[in-house]
């Protein structure tokens, strides 16, 4: 049996037994600016603190829960103050991603560095970004306008999924998942695509 819940849940065993919270409301908060950290996320997901690797996942976990999105901009916010970061890409990486059914019933789950759960669908769309040389970054959404970059080995994965089909009277190559279809490149350009 394959459904919504199946690959979610998969990814979910995938953790173990560890309990999780909500996440706070950033949404509703919005404190003084009280200026910039020197902290950054890179390109490959990795957060520093003033140069350096944060090693602990359960910190990184942590100031993950409270980032924040304003425009361009991102932020780190408690109800009392808000700082600024650096984000290289997005701020979170897809690292696992499941797959249950075919077509555009086809139920498609990623995991995030930071163990965010996402199915994709309206709520966790996906989009595509050309990159240098040609190359494709896929990106899905995980919440409040911050995004995941997937990983190179899940570009592959997911691009093997996708299939042409007419869009606005242009024949586009693309992911179908939750009954939506998620345009990738015209199909007159899937040779010259790399990753």
């Amino acid at each position: 049996m394959t459904g919504p819940g199946q690959a979610m849940e998969r990814l979910m065993a995938s953790l173990g037994d560890g309990k999780t919270r909500g996440l706070p409301p950033v949404e509703r908060w919005n404190p003084p600016f009280c200026g910039d950290l020197d902290m950054r996320i890179a390109a490959d997901g990795t957060w520093f603190y003033m140069g350096t690797p944060i090693g602990r996942p359960a910190l990184v976990k942590l100031f993950s829960s409270v980032l924040k999105r304003e425009d361009d901009d991102y932020f780190l916010v408690t109800p009392v103050e808000k700082v600024g970061i650096t984000v290289e890409d997005a701020p979170f990486q897809a690292v696992e991603m499941q797959v249950d059914g075919e077509g555009d019933g086809r139920t498609i789950a990623f995991r995030t560095q930071v163990d965010d759960l996402v199915c994709v669908g309206p709520e966790h769309g996906l989009r595509f970004a050309r990159a240098a040389k040609d190359g494709l970054t896929p990106y899905v959404h995980v919440r409040r306008g911050l995004w995941a970059r997937l990983t190179r080995a899940l570009t592959y994965d997911l691009l093997a999924l996708g299939d042409v089909r007419d869009v606005e009277g242009e024949a586009m190559f693309g992911v179908a998942a939750a009954r939506e279809f998620y345009p990738v490149v015209p199909a007159s350009e899937i040779e010259g695509l790399a990753c």
